[in-house]
């Protein structure tokens, strides 16, 4: 579900056509799936490791095997497709002007692109948000020790944001390719501006560890996060994005509604999720709606950028080339490729279809193989019946 947001909001403009404004704006403002993914990653690292957590060295390498095993070999392989694509094609969107597309893609597979205003959206534009889930990774076991052994838990992400706003402050007028380079960059584009999100997810699983999965109440947070998830998008498209962005999340009052309203919604409705028997839980329960989600990383992935573009130029093609039939035959005839709209629910599936594929093929057996290797670790058998 988060995916598909994302998905709509970058190709929201295909509604503009023949809709109100504030409807394509309204679509323009889903960016919010990335919002409901890092709650939920706050949630699910809280909930497997917050009681099992110990700071030793061989828990940690076991941690970052499994993190690595699950983030990172189909991130690896898109992103040096991406690049093999520009040295094909010399698409500038995938270097973003830089000389050195070597160094740019080593800065892409290593994560560091992140931090840098000048190619936070190079390589696999959305992988940006993969950089912000890798400093959560790495955060996540301090969080807890601090939270646990200090009994800090709220301060901390105050302290991070402070960081990230002393960091602007020094680094905004040094040219070093907007490393830290203005406000809302930092706030909208890295852990340090989104980290509140994950701890509203890291607050979501503390209380379900601590309090359980039933309730008494008969409040409907499912329906009732969702509705409210939706006011928050409808309080960002009311903004006018400030250039160079786009966006009204990236105005100062879409930056609070994203970073620390929605983020308190999310939570709203995933705890709905968790607690209550709705048709949307059964709905997201199905089989193949489970197949869907364990393949929407690698939609998350492919969606925008080099294998969309293939697909669109394709279909383009193939457009002028009815038409040129229509013209041979001297018919006047209506061409199944010429609606945009058509053609982006066509890509969707496509897209879809091409997700479960390499999730089957390459990621799930990786996944496997990375996880039963000796990698940073040697492998220990567990006992039958329990997983991590």
């Amino acid at each position: 579900m988060a995916a598909y947001l994302v998905f709509i909001s970058h190709f929201a403009d295909v509604f503009d056509g023949g809709f109100p404004h504030i409807i394509q704006r309204f679509l323009g403002e889903f960016h919010i799936g990335v919002s409901i993914f890092f709650v939920l990653s706050g949630f699910l690292i809280t909930f497997r490791y917050y009681h099992s957590f110990h700071l030793t060295t061989d828990w940690f390498k076991q941690y970052l095997k499994n993190r690595v095993a699950r983030i990172y070999p189909m991130y690896f392989l898109l992103t040096v497709a991406a690049f093999v694509y520009y040295f094909i094609t010399k698409d500038q969107a995938i270097t973003k002007g830089s000389s050195n597309p070597i160094g740019l893609m080593i800065m892409n597979i290593t994560f560091v692109r992140g931090f840098f205003y000048q190619y936070w959206d190079s390589g696999i534009a959305q992988g940006w948000s993969l950089t912000v889930e890798e400093c959560f990774y790495f955060s996540a076991p301090i969080i807890f020790f601090i939270a646990k052994k200090y009994n800090k838990f709220y301060i901390q992400p105050v302290i991070i944001t402070l960081f990230a706003i002393v960091m602007v402050f020094i680094f905004r007028d040094i040219n070093w390719h907007g490393f830290f380079g203005n406000f809302t960059f930092v706030l909208v584009f890295t852990f340090f501006g989104r980290c509140f999100e994950f701890f509203v997810g890291v607050q979501l699983a503390r209380y379900v560890l601590k309090n359980g999965f039933t309730r008494t109440n008969k409040i409907s947070f499912t329906y009732g996060g969702f509705v409210l998830i939706f006011v928050c998008v409808f309080v960002m498209a009311l903004q006018q994005p400030i250039a160079p962005w786009i966006a009204g999340m990236e105005t100062p009052i879409g930056i609070i509604t994203n970073n620390y309203f929605l983020c308190v919604m999310v939570a709203f409705f995933f705890y709905g999720i968790l607690t209550e028997e709705t048709i949307f839980k059964k709905l997201l329960a199905t089989p193949f709606v489970e197949l869907l989600g364990k393949s929407s990383y690698i939609f998350y992935l492919i969606h925008l950028g080099w294998m969309y573009n293939i697909l669109r130029n394709n279909i383009n093609h193939l457009n002028d080339y009815i038409f040129t039939l229509y013209d041979k035959w001297q018919k006047d005839w209506i061409s199944p490729f010429q609606y945009d709209s058509l053609n982006l629910l066509i890509i969707f599936i496509v897209l879809n279809a091409v997700s479960i594929c390499l999730f089957k093929l390459i990621e799930e057996p990786l996944n496997h193989y990375i996880r039963k290797s000796d990698f940073l670790i040697k492998y220990k058998p567990r006992p039958k019946g329990i997983e991590d």
